[in-house]
């Protein structure tokens, strides 16, 4: 669990003292690591590598639960740059190679400002899942400019395809 974590559960337990230190922590390191990986239009893949990039998925989280960590848009720029980033069958994991794991794009494409961008991201995948020659049961890895699976099938993660609507009931609650 990751500070944010901390902070969040300790909210949850009523120790807003120890929420309210957590939050402060995370909220220093994520402005660190803005500062680290700004790449201009996007966040490196690793503080050291230039002129690279990765999905930052795990964002969602801040998103959801309005934590507000992230400074400059972070999130808003990630999302954009990625749509630069697709082929035909979704959006790569990282800069290195072409595959990609379909759950996390559900998470990017739940980050989206709106209907048109989240379309954007799901769109290649319902592509990947319709034209796959490879018969196997949803992989959740798979190559994004074959279509082919990596190797993983039928597996839970899939259950992250509904982080939109998980979002939905969460911002519905709130």
């Amino acid at each position: 669990m990751g500070v944010a974590g901390y902070s969040e559960m300790a909210h949850m337990l009523g120790l807003y003292d120890v929420a309210e230190k957590y939050a402060g922590i995370a909220k220093k390191m994520a402005v660190k690591w803005e500062e680290m990986a700004n790449e201009g239009n996007h966040y490196r893949l690793a503080f050291d590598r230039e002129n690279t990039w990765s999905q930052k998925y795990n964002m969602i989280w801040d998103k959801m639960w309005n934590l507000n960590l992230f400074p400059n848009n972070v999130i808003d720029k990630e999302v954009s740059y990625y749509l630069t980033k697709q082929n035909p069958y979704g959006l790569p994991l990282d800069s290195r190679k072409e595959y990609t794991k379909s759950d996390w794009i559900m998470w990017i494409a739940a980050m989206s400002p709106d209907q048109d961008t989240f379309e954007q991201f799901i769109n290649p995948l319902y592509k990947y899942i319709n034209e796959t020659t490879s018969r196997v049961p949803i992989s959740d890895w798979h190559h994004t400019d074959s279509g082919k699976w990596v190797g993983f099938r039928a597996r839970s993660v899939i259950g992250g395809y509904w982080m939109q609507v998980l979002m939905n009931k969460v911002m519905n609650n709130q």
